[in-house]
């Protein structure tokens, strides 16, 4: 029944759960089916005890078995199907924007996860996190049983609007709407801004989830070539020919997937072009923080008044928080605050005063500071390793942010790359899942911060 290979990369945890849970799907185990008591199960196989109840434990945390107490382990009557695993389950698996979405959040998907959108635990503040947590739960107040402000908590919003002040873009508190995270921000923009057919154009490659969200819609999604320097203004006023979009949404640096950013002359000509067209732009700016250079934003150029500007603290304090922020013009946040009340009501006051306690408490520049000097390491490292291997790199020259994109030369496809790299137990992001058509493409995102393991470079030059 189980063929184990204790010279794979993959542990034999991994190698259990997979075969276990190909077998319940292809009904080979029948529900009910009682499986082999742990220690004759370890016997046979020659491996520890405690290998095999790793296993048999994550089975039942998945819904696959049942344990009942001085009986043992039972295949479940209901189980989930083509659920992800080490085995041949994952050819099968739909590697789409939403399976990226719900797989990537999971713990358990992968040993190795290049292919991830957040820093490793280790590298954030946590005890920071604990600390000011602790602090915000013994306030005075109803906060922790009630509803925020429908704009959010208003110290915080005051804190933002100094930072923006600092980067040269001038809006009070008013002009600031705080919002569960950058992906809730987004989602309201699209629904408010966009109807159904409209013409959006956006970043080509750009971020998924936004492209979800515009599809779902019925937007006309059109995608603005980027190149090293950011969109490709050529390619740009071709397209401004053919189409009078509504907004441009882009993410103009550290951009994810391709960790590139806009240049200054390259900023000022697409303000430029949104000013002769008559198109909003959406600056989505969440990697700003981690950014070591002194570069603009569109918003601080601009002044709010064709931009609006979107942050968080996801990647610098704790993507669990969910806290984000929208800055624009007054009459857009006073439209906004009515929309955010009608599709969700409040934000979490609880999690932002946590985010405004651990940026006051005065630890928090200097973990910054860590960050940013623990990706500058890790992209040189990353970068150096993937050309090893064989792979070409999109912006050779670049060495900040948290994404590297490159791709096998000779291979057009980087889907089959990354069905493969699932099997060895490696969660990798295919260029597809960035495109607004989702069609065929070579390139993958590779995280920095998941990218020291050698077995990741051992598959790269193998596959």
């Amino acid at each position: 029944m189980f063929q184990l290979d204790t010279s794979l990369p993959t542990p034999l945890v991994v190698q259990i759960v997979g075969q276990l849970k190909m077998l319940i799907d292809e009904q080979k185990l029948r529900a009910g089916t009682k499986l082999p008591s742990i220690r004759s199960f370890a016997e046979a196989h020659g491996i520890s005890v405690s290998t095999v109840i790793d296993a048999y434990d994550r089975l039942v945390a998945e819904g696959y078995l049942v344990p009942r107490q001085n009986t043992g382990f039972f295949v479940r009557s209901f189980h989930p199907r083509h659920s992800f695993g080490v085995s041949g389950n994952a050819s099968e698996v739909q590697f789409d924007s939403l399976w990226m979405l719900h797989k990537s959040w999971e713990n358990d998907t992968a040993e190795i996860n290049p292919g991830c959108g957040w820093l490793p635990e280790k590298w954030m503040d946590d005890d920071s996190l604990r600390r000011n947590l602790r602090a915000v739960s013994g306030q005075a107040g109803d906060f922790l049983t009630g509803y925020g402000a429908p704009q959010g908590y208003l110290p915080l919003r005051r804190k933002i609007a100094d930072w923006l002040h600092e980067h040269e873009i001038y809006a009070p508190p008013e002009q600031v709407l705080l919002t569960t995270g950058a992906s809730h921000a987004l989602g309201l923009l699209v629904q408010y801004l966009v109807k159904p057919g409209e013409t959006v154009f956006v970043d080509e490659p750009g971020y998924s989830v936004l492209l979800f969200h515009l599809k779902r819609l019925g937007a006309n999604v059109v995608g603005v070539p980027w190149s090293a320097q950011g969109p490709d203004l050529e390619a740009l006023g071709a397209l401004l020919q053919q189409h009078r979009p509504r907004v441009l949404f882009t993410n103009p640096r550290l951009q994810n997937p391709t960790g590139a950013s806009c240049s200054a002359a390259t900023a000022h000509k697409l303000l430029q072009l949104a000013e002769r067209h008559d198109f909003l732009v959406v600056e989505d700016d969440i990697y700003a923080e981690l950014d070591p250079s002194s570069r603009r934003s569109l918003a601080s150029m601009d002044q709010l008044s064709r931009v609006v500007y979107v942050n968080s603290f996801s990647k610098t304090i704790c993507a669990s928080l969910r806290v984000g922020y929208i800055a624009g013009h007054p009459d857009l946040i006073g439209d906004l605050t009515q929309f955010k009340m009608m599709t969700g009501l409040t934000s979490c006051e609880l999690t932002e005063r946590a985010t405004y306690q651990i940026l006051t408490e005065g630890r928090h520049r200097k973990h910054l500071k860590m960050l940013r000097e623990r990706l500058h390491v890790a992209q040189q490292a990353t970068r150096q390793r993937l050309a090893e291997a064989g792979l070409e790199l999109f912006s050779p020259h670049a060495s900040e942010g948290m994404f590297v994109w490159a791709r096998r030369p000779g291979h057009d496809d980087s889907a089959a790359l990354s069905y493969e790299a699932l099997n060895a137990g490696i969660f990798l992001a295919p260029g597809h899942l960035f495109y607004s058509d989702n069609g065929p493409s070579p390139w993958l995102r590779f995280n920095v911060g998941y990218c020291d393991d050698a077995r990741l470079y051992d598959f790269l030059t193998r596959a």
